[in-house]
């Protein structure tokens, strides 16, 4: 079984043109598959695969899988809307190479998704997958969140390996470590809550921030593990406003202008989304420069 641990980057998918620009996408791969990060997710949040048609899903499933084989582990956003399309693009991702499948829960008919309902999907996801499950607790942009309990529950599935936790709830993050097995991997979904989640028993994070500074954030972790909190918490606090212009302040928009800002590819996010101003990139500037300063 796979083992989720360490430190995971959330690819931003490049546009150029409005079509996937896979060349982009190649150069963006060799940087991350040379840093210190444990393995890449590809179509999460950061990746706009909300914004993706499906035969577009399948060809960034298809070229991120392939250039990764054999070097790191590749996690795969699969969550759709149904049940059955679920099932289906984690049969494509098992196919394809992936490791594992990151499910974040139906969300348009909210008031519909109990825990009840959500249980249900999850454990029927999880029993025809031919790969891991992990899910997705993404309150700030699907409107649910995954409560401890349900989380709990869940975890006893053999299939069900691990979660990505990005509601930043702290207290929730501890009362799912407490509760679920000991093998069941959580991961911090930010890294401004990284140090913390780490430091109560989180496996690792899955990090916008990753993308720009993936050995910093690889570094938060190995300082955790030996066991050197003040060296760790020194680092958090100086990742923080980083992490916080790549995320709630500037979100995609502003991912893609940094990943511009240290040499990547970038571009601009699907419309409706939009790229940074000027001003806002002169600022962006400003926060990468110090951060790299502060962080050698």
């Amino acid at each position: 079984m796979f083992k989720l641990h360490g430190i995971y980057a959330p690819i931003p998918t490049p546009f150029k043109d409005n079509k996937i620009a896979l060349d982009e996408l190649a150069g963006n791969m060799e940087f991350w598959l040379a840093s210190q990060l444990e393995g890449i997710v590809v179509m999460g949040s950061n990746g706009e695969f909300i914004m993706l048609s499906p035969e577009e899903k399948c060809q960034l499933i298809t070229a991120v899988c392939t250039q990764a084989k054999g070097k790191k582990p590749v996690v795969v956003g699969t969550g759709c809307e149904s049940t059955q399309e679920t099932i289906e693009f984690n049969h494509f991702a098992a196919g394809a190479g992936a490791d594992a499948a990151l499910v974040l829960s139906p969300n348009y008919f909210k008031k519909a998704m109990n825990d009840t309902v959500l249980k249900k999907f999850y454990l029927e996801v999880a029993e025809s997958s031919p790969i891991p499950i992990i899910l997705y607790n993404m309150p700030g942009n699907s409107g649910i969140n995954l409560s401890a309990k349900l989380v709990a529950e869940l975890a006893d599935h053999p299939n069900i390996i691990g979660i990505k936790d990005s509601g930043g709830n702290i207290v929730q993050i501890a009362e799912i470590i407490h509760s679920a097995p000991d093998d069941f991997a959580v991961f911090a979904g930010s890294a401004s809550f990284l140090f913390a989640s780490l430091a109560l028993g989180a496996a690792g994070g899955t990090l916008a921030l990753a993308n720009v500074f993936p050995n910093e954030c690889a570094r938060l972790q190995e300082l955790v593990d030996k066991g050197k909190f003040a060296e760790a918490k020194e680092l958090q606090l100086n990742l923080i406003e980083a992490n916080n212009a790549v995320t709630a302040r500037w979100g995609v928009g502003g991912l893609k202008a940094a990943l511009e800002l240290i040499g990547l590819y970038g571009g601009e996010p699907r419309k409706p989304l939009m790229p940074l101003g000027d001003e806002d990139r002169e600022l962006l500037a400003a926060i990468i420069k110090h951060t790299q300063e502060v962080c050698r």
